[in-house]
């Protein structure tokens, strides 16, 4: 089967990147083709040194959800004190992941945690939570993975990741880096009635033609 290799970079909280993610993932299984993605991170809450706001994803979450109903993404519908304050446990455990069962394995528990979030109001901000989401992912040794965060494993990796995004001048979550193609939201047209998190957003338009760039790299 032929493989894509790419790099991601994003927030396991950004909705923007998690319908990158859906798109490329849906449109590899059409294909046939297997995908080896290398999950880094473009985590928002230390670029802009607050959780992101749950009212400006709210906005977000509905725009695309709206337009893209096979998502299967559902409003927020636990206690609003459940809410993830941060993804920096969730992004570790992906990256810690990696490092311990390769890439294959780091993307199921990714794909995982973004549905425990965007469609059943999970908090993945809690170590259970995130077992629990690990245990539905045949290639994430659960065992392991409870060692590596108790350890702290994958932290450092999340903050290297975000040095490393402001030093390489990666723009935003998601962008996407495949075979000397660079893809930053790709697909998207939108605009805002007003600024983000002040207004409304209008998602005009998704045109996912930006996967055969990104299929296209693989051998």
């Amino acid at each position: 089967m032929a493989t894509t290799t790419l790099t991601v970079w994003s927030d396991l909280g950004c909705p923007w990147a998690t319908l990158a993610l859906a798109t490329l993932r849906r449109a590899a299984r059409e294909r046939g083709r297997e995908l080896d993605i290398e999950h880094r991170n473009f985590p928002l809450e230390l670029f802009n040194s607050r959780p992101t706001p749950k009212a400006e994803l709210d906005i977000e979450v509905a725009g695309i959800a709206g337009l893209r109903t096979d998502l299967g993404w559902r409003p927020w519908s636990a206690a609003a004190a459940s809410y993830p304050v941060t993804m920096i446990p969730a992004m570790a455990a992906v990256r810690a992941t990696a490092a311990r069962a390769g890439n294959r394995a780091a993307d199921q528990l990714d794909a995982a945690l973004r549905a425990a979030f965007y469609r059943h109001s999970r908090c993945i901000s809690l170590p259970s939570v995130i077992l629990d989401v690990a245990g539905e992912c045949p290639d994430v040794d659960g065992g392991a993975l409870a060692a590596d965060l108790a350890a702290g494993a994958g932290i450092q990796a999340v903050h290297d990741d975000w040095r490393a995004a402001g030093d390489l001048g990666v723009q935003g979550s998601p962008q996407i880096e495949a075979g000397g193609v660079t893809l930053t939201n790709p697909g998207v047209e939108m605009s805002w009635s007003a600024g983000p998190g002040e207004g409304f957003l209008r998602l005009d338009a998704y045109d996912d033609a930006w996967v055969d760039q990104v299929l296209a790299t693989g051998r």
